[in-house]
């Protein structure tokens, strides 16, 4: 291979370094009516009386919008293919509020301070309902967060809005007990991490204008234009074919961006007005009314012979979706399968769950999306059960953990076909130094440090649902224009599905022209999301230069006077070696544009029936000071297996920047309510996530398998590098002082109290 594996740079690296106008805010029309959303005080509460009369008479305020305006048809925020697994649950403005932050009423004025000063004039009396903020009471609770008769569950994913459940589902074997009876130890304990805010630099922000058709143009930093679109039409209640979404650069995603948080209001306000409008974020409003992860309880039992063979995994998750259920019937799922099956040997497993709706903020997708809790409550009972037989944690890992050829019941029934999770324990074991480091060093000043680690699996792209589709053209002298319908959000995207077509087209990626998201251009595509892209759409890429490299070589055996099963393509010609004739691209291209039968274009889809995860082992090195409890990392070693590696460069980013982030987790971030359901981490003061002074050494290498489903044996690599942070951090913290910390994040306080009791 001449361009995969190797480091390319980002297409748009310079435009983003010389700092060029790319961004949501950066092109917004200068005339866009400013938009901001009144919200509620009370996390539940149902609006009396709502007078607007008089902020309506601030100078330069356009209008002001509030339940009574938008139409009564239920729909949901999340970006997920139709029909969507979540909820029917929400109104553009409702006259029930669900959280402190929903929003009661849309202003829009000429500029900032007119709406700002009308917001203060709004008059509301609210009646203050009893509120649930504990999801461990909600369900079955005589408070219903969705007591509305037109809620609405598409798909039957064990929904109820009469018990406060979003989900419910049971699956494995039913004899599973009977297998712990076989067992010599069985251990069952919970694990508690909470939400967690993606923290992206660019808030959430969208703009929207009436094109010379009077359809809706929105243009907004989202990883799902195509469904935005259609849940902007749902909202409204208008057709798709008046709604167009374009995607411009985006300032961080994370699965923030994979909800339609903002765009329904600027397209609300625009489709009454014909008016410009935009809506920007505040980081405020960023931490208290967004989309964060989905807080979990992960109750797990497991039962082992005394040789340290493990027969059985019973695993149940209580999650909280918050207000509303964007993504809730679907992130709990990963939370077992896609843990459970890293000890795939076991011989028996149980997966059960419930999703449950509060008065809290509506949670959504975040980078590794489920997996993410199930993982460090896999991996944290792992190291109990080594203990408790008295084993390294290693070597009960290399017993039972999952292998290349291993049949996967607990990951919908599939089968490893490439894994290198042994090979990458291997190197990640020889990077750490682990047998001189297990389980801890005194160093003598009133610290140790200990060593932990975390095994790790994710998907690429999700079965039988998921498209990624592409669309190739052939220009002038010879250039190809790349139309893709993914979303690069900062992941190089655009770059790593160039360097697919150039390695089939056999150019320089140079010669790829990408094109960003257009729904009226672009072929459509599921969107950036469920680590699909590269593996997903870069197989449609493959197909489509298939497909444009047979009509290339038909056109140009026409131009030599061959026939087609007699010319070869090399990238830079079509030719005949018999009787030596041949013609450059740049010629034939420009043959092409002018007395042609057969344009020089092609389009292809690509879904895939198997899911095949990325692995990943990480070790952390932490050293614990006595005295206070603090946790400081030191090192961080990983090796993931990814399939092919397309990129190095952004393979490695990619990865250190998923550890930086479930570091962020393990040690330092909390969303954190008061007894009233306020939100008391409204900003990065309070809201801790960690900067490159407090992730230590983070280093990262590869072990490549190859997938026979993926382009050139490509698998994900997006969320899998979020998941080992945690569980590797609680378990090194426990074997440098002997606290086992079940419940995130990992604060000095915990681990202080903790020692005490020892």
């Amino acid at each position: 291979m001449k361009v995969i594996n190797t480091s390319v740079i980002k297409k748009d690296a310079m435009a983003l370094v010389t700092g060029k106008p790319v961004y949501t805010d950066d092109i917004a029309p200068s005339d866009c009516l400013v938009i901001k959303l009144l919200r509620s005080p009370h996390a539940h509460a149902l609006i009396e009386e709502i007078n607007v009369e008089i902020a309506k008479k601030v100078p330069g305020i356009h209008s002001i919008f509030t339940y009574k305006d938008v139409p009564n048809k239920r729909f949901t925020m999340a970006g997920q293919t139709y029909p969507e697994p979540s909820p029917y649950d929400r109104l553009i403005l409702d006259k029930r509020l669900r959280y402190v932050g929903d929003v009661v009423a849309i202003i829009a004025g000429e500029n900032e301070k007119a709406v700002e000063k009308a917001m203060k004039l709004i008059k509301v009396k609210y009646q203050v309902l009893e509120s649930i903020l504990d999801f461990k009471k909600a369900k079955d609770n005589k408070i219903l967060i969705h007591p509305e008769e037109n809620w609405k569950s598409l798909c039957p994913v064990g929904a109820d809005n009469k018990r406060n459940l979003c989900s419910h589902a049971v699956d494995g074997d039913e004899n599973i007990e009977e297998v712990f009876k076989e067992c010599d130890v069985v251990l069952q304990n919970s694990y508690h991490t909470k939400a967690n805010q993606q923290a992206t630099m660019e808030t959430f922000r969208a703009y929207a204008t009436k094109d010379m058709f009077g359809r809706l143009n929105i243009v907004s930093s989202t990883q799902i234009p195509f469904h935005v679109r259609r849940i902007v039409s749902n909202a409204l209640d208008i057709p798709k074919s008046q709604v167009r979404v374009i995607k411009p650069r985006i300032g961080g995603g994370f699965g923030a961006k994979q909800s339609a948080i903002v765009e329904v209001y600027p397209a609300f306000v625009t489709y009454m007005t014909g008016r410009n409008s935009k809506l920007i974020f505040t980081r405020e409003e960023n931490q208290t009314a967004s989309s964060p992860r989905h807080e979990m309880e992960v109750t797990v039992k497991i039962g082992a012979t005394k040789d340290g063979v493990i027969k059985a995994i019973d695993l149940y998750t209580l999650s909280n979706t918050g207000a509303y259920g964007e993504h809730g019937p679907t992130t709990v799922g990963l939370s077992g399968h896609k843990s459970i099956p890293l000890y795939s040997k076991a011989k028996s497993y149980r997966f059960s769950f419930d999703v449950v709706y509060t008065n809290t903020m509506s949670a959504g997708a975040y980078r590794g999306y489920g997996a993410t809790q199930g993982i460090f409550a896999i991996e944290s009972i792992i190291d109990e059960l080594a203990e408790k037989l008295g084993m390294n944690p290693i070597e009960l890992r290399e017993k039972n953990m999952v292998r290349e050829g291993d049949f996967m019941p607990a990951y919908y029934g599939e089968t490893a076909n490439s894994c290198a999770l042994d090979r990458c324990l291997a190197r990640a074991k020889e990077m750490i130094d682990w047998d001189n480091k297990y389980p801890c060093r005194d160093m003598g000043n009133g610290k140790v440090r200990g060593v932990g680690l975390g095994f790790s699996m994710q998907g690429s792209s999700i079965t039988n649902i998921d498209i990624g589709s592409v669309a190739i053209k052939v220009g002038d002298d010879g250039f190809y224009n790349l139309m893709v319908g993914a979303t690069d959000m900062g992941t190089g995207c655009d770059t790593v599905l160039a360097q697919i077509a150039a390695e089939c087209l056999e150019c320089s990626v140079d010669n790829i022209v990408t094109q960003g998201v257009d729904t009226d251009v672009s072929p459509y595509d599921s969107g950036s999301y469920a680590s699909s892209t590269t593996y997903l759409t870069g197989m449609a890429v493959v197909k489509t230069c298939e497909k444009l490299i047979e009509k290339i070589k038909t056109v140009g055996a026409q131009y030599i006077g061959s026939k087609i099963e007699d010319v070869e393509f090399d990238g830079k010609r079509v030719y005949d070696l018999e009787n030596k004739k041949e013609i450059s691209i740049k010629d034939l291209a420009n043959k092409a544009l002018c007395n042609n039968n057969n344009i020089l274009y092609a389009s292809e889809s690509h879904s895939s029936k198997v899911s095949p995860p990325p692995y990943m082992v990480g070790i952390a090195e932490v050293e614990v000071d006595k005295e206070t409890g603090k946790v400081e990392l030191i090192n961080y070693k990983a090796v993931v297996d990814c399939g092919t590696v397309v990129n190095p460069n952004l393979a490695k980013i990619q990865a250190e920047g998923g550890i930086v982030q479930g570091i962020g987790m393990a040690l330092y971030e909390d969303v954190v309510y008061t007894d009233r359901g306020n939100l008391q981490t409204q900003s990065f003061m309070q809201y801790k996530i960690p900067t490159r002074m407090d992730v230590g050494t983070v280093e990262v290498d590869f072990e490549s398998s190859y997938e026979p489903s993926g382009p050139f044996g490509i698998k994900s690599i997006g969320e899998v590098v979020i998941n080992t942070s945690s569980p590797a951090i609680a378990n090194a913290v426990y074997n440098a002082v002997g606290v086992r910390i079940r419940e995130l994040p990992i604060t000095p306080e915990k681990v202080y109290m903790g020692m005490k009791k020892l």
